[in-house]
Order: structure tokens, then C-alpha cells, then sequence
């Protein structure tokens, strides 16, 4: 099952630009993203495939602490990471989706 993981890590500085876009970089083969320009965090979102939530962080935090070292950033803790499977995340989308037609509907007057 595919899942899409976000992590991040507290340093203990602000980092810059430059050093979100070396991580950008690293991540990108994972078809990552990074976030943390001018803040003391730094983070990932990254897509792995894995059989079950735990998994997936699991896995995500190797490949991040990896892609951090390549960018050349001091290792930190990992204080936050979530993770959504592929399903989960079609389910959301698809309530989001209910819930609009629902509100346009409102906003008409037809109910």
C-alpha cells in the first residue's frame, strides 16, 4: 500500500533556504518535498510503499534521516510524523467533495 508520510525534525538553529533546498533535492526520489525555510524544524513528505501505518513512518524517518544527511543538516529529533495511506486519503477527498455539492446546495436554496 502506498502512503504519504510527513516528518519533521527540531534542530537546534533556523534553517535557510539553501539547506531546505539541498533536502528538497535529497527527497525528491521518493517524490518528496521539504519544508522548514527560516524555522528551527526541517520536514519531509515523502511517499513509501509499506503494509501498514507504523511501517510507513518507520521506513519514511530512515529515508529522511538520510536525505537530511545528504543535504548536509545536523541530525535532529523527529518530533512530529503522520502518515495517510493512498485509501484514506481518496476517502477524504471524496467527503470533501460530498460536503461542497452539499453547500452549494444550500447556498441555492433548494433545500
Amino acid at each position: 500500500m502506498r502512503w504519504s508520510v510527513g516528518i519533521e525534525a527540531e534542530g537546534e538553529r533556523v534553517f535557510t533556504r539553501e539547506e531546505v533546498v539541498e533536502l528538497a533535492d535529497a527527497v525528491a526520489a521518493h517524490s518528496g518535498i521539504a519544508t522548514g525555510i527560516g524555522t528551527s524544524r526541517y520536514g519531509a513528505r515523502l511517499l513509501v510503499i509499506a503494509d501498514s501505518r507504523e511501517a510507513a513512518i518507520g521506513k519514511a524517518a530512515e529515508l529522511f534521516r538520510a536525505a537530511a544527511q545528504a543535504a548536509g543538516l545536523p541530525a535532529a529529533p523527529v518530533v512530529w510524523a503522520e502518515a495517510i495511506s493512498e485509501a484514506e486519503e481518496a476517502q477524504a477527498e471524496e467527503a470533501q467533495a460530498e460536503e461542497a455539492d452539499a453547500d452549494a446546495v444550500d447556498a441555492s436554496g433548494l433545500r
